[in-house]
């Protein structure tokens, strides 16, 4: 009697230990600087929302949330760096639609799993992109762009920011519904494939709409639609790709805070709960907004969800049209 009794009150004093423990690493967290991998190059529309979240994060914490820009082989490199980090809520990352949602598909060896080896914290955005063509190309819409690619098969060239990037698989998605022929040119980013679109080198893009707004209003690009599921505050003139003729479409970015796989459930809660706080500011929105897009917000299941949504989609999409890198 004696023995189950001590054996009872060990149990409850090792229960109530990690309990506190847990309690106590979400209490003291973070009490040193966090780090906030971007795994993109400085001043692409990435890095600037993580500088946005990472000043917010040090403004309510007091403590430094430091942004550390870790480019290469499609923001792979980051994500790996993150997804082999201590699990402690000290090194973080900002995933995208090409890292997270299409690695998997794109790369036959990819370092990472982003279901296994990364904890999801919170969705940021989800932007739609404009499909813009240039002046010369003879089509004022959707419906004219299809049938002149049927007429032209392969004539159209459209840029992406790289092989295997959201804006390459949205006009892959695009030409594969609308049973067209288009030749994909990749560059080194979207400012470089918008700069050649201007300049009448390509035709067409998928691209972010702060790269092209001022294009389309100078009249030196046309904007056909957008390729999100509503029209988006930022061109409301312009329709959709789905009501202008392409019926069931729907491509959107997508940008998320992530972390090591095993990182506690209680520190992942005081982030997302801190950043779904920042996401509702005026100052965040207005800034989403510059970029076409509003702030999505949520739990961390909302995100666990939207991944694997998201990897099933494009998953098949990549395997339907053997894309690989």
């Amino acid at each position: 009697m004696l023995k189950r009794a001590m054996s009872l009150v060990l149990g409850v004093c090792l229960v109530s230990g990690v309990s506190g423990g847990i309690a106590y690493a979400a209490d003291a967290y973070p009490d040193r600087p966090v780090r906030l991998v971007v795994p993109y190059t400085p001043g692409g529309n990435t890095d600037l929302l993580a500088r946005i979240i990472a000043q917010k994060l040090g403004d309510a914490w007091k403590q430094s949330v430091v942004v550390e820009n870790r480019a290469g082989a499609a923001g792979t490199i980051g994500v790996d760096l993150v997804a082999k980090a201590k699990p402690d809520g000290y090194t973080i990352v900002l995933g995208t639609f090409g890292n997270i949602l299409t690695a998997p598909g794109l790369y036959k060896n990819l370092p990472y799993d982003p279901v296994k080896d990364l904890a999801p914290v919170i969705l940021l955005a989800e932007p739609a992109t404009a499909l813009v063509v240039h002046p010369g190309v003879p089509v004022n819409s959707v419906k004219e762009l299809i049938a002149y690619a049927k007429a032209n098969p392969g004539a159209l060239n459209y840029g992406s920011s790289g092989s295997g990037s959201s804006n390459h698989l949205f006009g892959a998605l695009f030409a594969s519904m609308a049973n067209v022929k288009m030749t994909h040119v990749p560059y080194k980013g979207s400012g470089p494939a918008v700069n050649d679109l201007v300049g009448g080198m390509i035709q067409l893009s998928f691209a972010p709409f702060p790269l092209v707004l001022e294009q389309i209003k100078a009249g030196k690009l046309k904007a056909l639609a957008v390729t999100g599921a509503t029209r988006s505050p930022a061109l409301p003139q312009v329709p959709t790709v789905a009501e202008a003729g392409l019926t069931g479409y729907e491509a959107i970015g997508w940008f998320a805070l992530m972390a090591p796989a095993g990182t506690p459930r209680s520190i992942l809660s005081k982030l997302n709960t801190e950043v779904d706080r920042i996401l509702k500011t005026p100052e965040v929105r207005a800034s989403l907004a510059a970029e076409g897009a509003d702030p999505v917000g949520g739990s961390i299941d909302d995100a666990a969800r939207s991944i694997s949504e998201g990897v099933r989609k494009w998953g098949t999409l990549v395997q339907q049209l053997d894309i690989t890198l």
